[in-house]
Order: C-alpha cells, then sequence, then structure tokens
C-alpha cells in the first residue's frame, strides 16, 4: 500500500491523523491507509440527516446505519471514533438551500455546499481541537506539492473523479487537507477493504444528492417549499403558450424529456426557467448555445497562472477551451447545458485553477 499520500513530516509515529469517516468503503480505507502509516488516527463521523427511509436506505451516507458500519471499522482498526450531531447546520446550510435554489430557478449542487459547509469548515474546527497534523478524506483527487505549496489536481481514476465538487476548496483547507484516493483506481479501494476485512468492502456507492431518501428531489422540495408545487406556462421563445407544467422544480436547463407537448416539428429543450411568472421556456438545442457566463464567488487556489485554461460547467461534463475575464467565463466555442446555480470549474491541464457558481449565460 502507498503511504506517501499522507505527506508528513517524520517522525510520522509522532503524527495525529483525522479521518472523515461517512461509513462507507472509501473513507474506510482511508482511516486504514492512515492507521497502517504508524501515526495516531481518530475517525470522526458527522451526523448530518436522520431521515426515515434514509437512514436504512443503500446509498445514503452519514445516516445511522452509516454510522455504525464507520464504528465497526473503527473498532477493526483499533482506532478511536466520535460522532457529532451537526443536522440542524446541515439543514440550513445545505438542504435549505437546495429547496430554495429550486424555487429560484436555479439547478443547485449540493455536495458542493455540503464540502463548503459541514465538511470542510466543521470538520476542520473537530480536528483541530483534535490536535490533528491534518485530515483525510475519501474523495477522489489529488493534492500535489507544487513550486508554491499544495495543489489540487483530478483523480487518477477519471471515471472517479471529484474535482468539479471541490472547486471551493480554500488554500489554507488544501494545505490540512489530505486525499490518499486520487492516485488510486476504485477496484483496487475496494480490494484493499476485502484483503483488510473490511465489512464495507462489497457497500454500494453513496449517492450524489445523499439526504434525499427514495432519490425524488422534486417530491422533497415540494415537501419542504409547498409553493413548488405551482404549475405553469411552458412558452417558446416568442411567447407562444405550448401547454404547461406541474411545477419549474421538475425542469432544468436542457432537459428535453418529460416536456410533454405533442405536434411538434422538432424536438424542444428547456431554454431557461422564469420563477417570478412561473414561466417555463423552451426551444430548440441551438437556443442553448451559450456564449459565456457570468460567474459569482470565485474561488481562486490557481497562483499567478495566468496561460490557457478549460473549463467544466456540468459534473459530467468535459472541461472545454475557456478564459476568464472578471467575472465572465467566455468560451471558445458555444457550450450547451449552461445552467445557473451550477458551477463553472476551471483547469490548467489537471490542475484545479478554482471556480464560480454561474449566475447567468450570455448567447452565443
Amino acid at each position: 500500500m502507498d503511504l506517501g499520500e499522507f505527506q508528513l513530516d517524520a517522525p510520522v509515529s509522532a503524527r495525529r491523523i483525522v479521518v472523515a469517516m461517512s461509513g462507507g468503503v472509501d473513507s474506510s480505507v482511508v482511516a486504514a491507509l492512515a492507521h497502517a502509516t504508524g501515526a495516531e488516527t481518530i475517525g470522526v463521523t458527522l451526523q448530518l440527516y436522520d431521515h426515515g427511509a434514509a437512514v436504512g436506505r443503500a446509498g445514503s451516507c452519514c445516516a445511522g446505519r452509516d454510522i455504525r458500519d464507520a464504528r465497526v471499522v473503527c473498532d477493526r482498526l483499533g482506532i478511536a471514533h466520535y460522532v457529532f450531531d451537526h443536522e440542524s447546520s446541515f439543514r440550513e446550510t445545505v438542504i435549505d438551500d437546495f429547496a430554495d435554489a429550486y424555487l429560484a430557478g436555479r439547478t443547485p449542487i449540493p455536495c458542493v455546499k455540503c464540502n463548503m459547509g459541514p465538511k470542510f469548515t466543521d470538520l476542520f474546527a473537530l480536528a483541530r481541537d483534535l490536535g490533528a497534523d491534518c485530515l483525510a478524506t475519501g474523495h477522489y483527487i489529488r493534492r500535489v506539492m507544487g513550486p508554491a505549496g499544495a495543489e489540487l489536481h483530478r483523480a487518477i481514476d477519471t471515471a472517479r473523479d471529484q474535482s468539479y465538487f471541490l472547486f471551493a476548496t480554500t488554500q489554507a483547507q488544501l494545505d490540512f487537507l489530505r486525499f490518499p484516493l486520487g492516485a488510486m483506481p476504485k477496484a483496487r479501494v475496494r480490494e484493499i477493504a476485502a484483503e483488510l476485512g473490511l465489512g464495507v468492502a462489497g457497500k454500494p456507492d453513496s449517492q450524489d444528492i445523499c439526504f434525499v431518501p427514495d432519490g425524488d428531489y422534486a417530491g422533497l422540495v415540494r415537501k419542504l417549499r409547498p409553493e413548488a408545487k405551482d404549475g405553469g406556462e411552458i412558452v417558446d421563445l416568442e411567447g407562444r403558450v405550448l401547454g404547461r407544467h406541474g411545477g419549474l422544480v421538475g425542469y432544468t436547463v436542457g432537459q428535453r424529456r418529460g416536456l410533454e407537448i405533442g405536434g411538434l416539428a422538432e424536438p424542444l429543450y428547456v431554454v431557461r426557467l422564469e420563477p417570478a411568472t412561473k414561466r417555463l421556456v423552451v426551444g430548440p438545442r441551438s437556443a442553448l448555445a451559450v456564449g459565456a457566463a457570468r460567474l459569482s464567488d470565485i474561488n481562486w487556489i490557481g497562483g499567478d497562472h495566468a496561460g490557457p485554461l478549460t473549463a467544466k460547467v456540468r459534473s459530467m461534463a468535459k472541461p472545454v477551451p475557456a478564459r476568464l475575464a472578471g467575472e465572465r467565463l467566455v468560451f471558445d466555442a458555444p457550450e450547451y447545458g449552461v445552467a445557473p446555480g451550477q458551477a463553472a470549474v476551471l483547469y490548467a491541464g489537471d490542475r484545479v485553477l478554482g471556480g464560480g457558481w454561474i449566475e447567468g449565460t450570455e448567447a452565443a
């Protein structure tokens, strides 16, 4: 096992590693790797929610069963394990924000909000209080030491790379964080878990929106914000009424399926949502072409980089050539499906330079 990813000064036996444990295979293997270095290792789990069916649902995280799984792993490794109740904070900073964003016609990314709040703020404070030399997590991303200090790089396993969700990591956080799985393929992580006899070796991966009990995010938003049930008109780019929708919460920019409009000569896509009028504006794919995006709350960890960059505007999208001019991200070629509320993450090759929140778009 490669233990160098913890990047700790010698003697390692005098160091203390706090591991963020969700109860899944990734963070469990991180705890095992940390323990194998000889450093004192402490597992910490934040209880973020306990929403009935979510407690026992396969693929959830940070709920009842997952906390028990994390404790069992720590017991097997012989390390301490602490659980801290952060349900109230998680609801305010992640779940409420998620619901409010949909009401505002945006497409939120709760995983980023969670990393910015409970995981990389609350856990940092806890790790510091515990006297840790670093905080290790199971994210698939790499921390690379460059000429000017720690840098954030995409994971070796591109299918698992989580850099899009970690663009808001600050330099101070990066100095304290460790990501020992960033250089490993997922298959190897499961092999290590099996070799060590960890019961979570075959446990399913957690879902992107872990706090939605049945995967019905629109249903959750309607429950939290009853006004999300209000329907409205579906109109074309000229304002002609084509049909009705059952609530804007069920749609996002670039969506084609679920419009339920008959008799069309060509496929139509969601071009924008207008929460003030509750109108859903649709049009041909050409109407989705975006030449630039306006960003807010830009986080920059790219140092003095001034060369070419690429931008990724959806978690599953490929980075495309672009340039940053102040708070405007200008694409070299038209980009499609750029939705307010999502993030634009900036790269130089595999290095993460930072990113910001998409506030609006400009047609190509």
